[in-house]
């Protein structure tokens, strides 16, 4: 008798020699990549969708000792990216305004810890947000998503 041949723990009963998948779009017909609708890629560790924002918007923040703005550079249901010009210390706890133009208020984080520094950017992540204000800020990660996704599929079709 012969081996049989696994992949990640499959066993290959056909005479289909089993490969590897590569990355990508793949045609039910064809095992080839369709680039024209694929973003470069490369590892993706989070969680959650995090939003890089093509328009940045103002944040005010504070802790006991400074009351300070800033602008979010990108955004997640569980904290954001802040560019300003007195950063706080890593592990500060901080309240926040998110300034969103969903809604004239202001959208407010009441507890957001400094998780990382780097330079004139700081690290947020959010560690108490009431109900309402948390529903909210899904929702505006929710729509930025879908506008992402709809720019990639339309960069993706397009012929030039």
């Amino acid at each position: 008798m012969g081996t049989t041949l696994t992949l990640n723990g499959i066993r290959n009963t056909s005479r289909i020699p089993l490969r590897p998948r590569k990355r990508g779009i793949h045609s039910a017909t064809h095992d080839r990549l369709h680039s024209a609708t694929v973003e470069p890629t490369r590892p993706y560790f989070r969680h959650h969708y995090r939003v890089p924002l093509a328009v940045q918007y103002p944040v005010m923040f504070s802790d006991a000792e400074r009351i300070a703005e800033g602008k979010v550079t990108n955004l997640t249901v569980f904290g954001c990216t802040i560019e300003c010009a007195g950063a706080a210390p890593q592990r500060t706890t901080l309240r926040v305004q998110l300034i969103l133009p969903d809604q004239a208020q202001s959208l407010p984080v009441e507890e957001a810890e400094v998780r990382w520094v780097q330079g004139n950017r700081i690290g947020l992540q959010f560690h108490k947000v009431e109900r309402a204000a948390d529903f909210r800020l899904h929702g505006f990660v929710w729509d930025r998503m879908i506008e992402r996704l709809r720019t990639i599929t339309q960069e993706g079709f397009s012929i030039s």
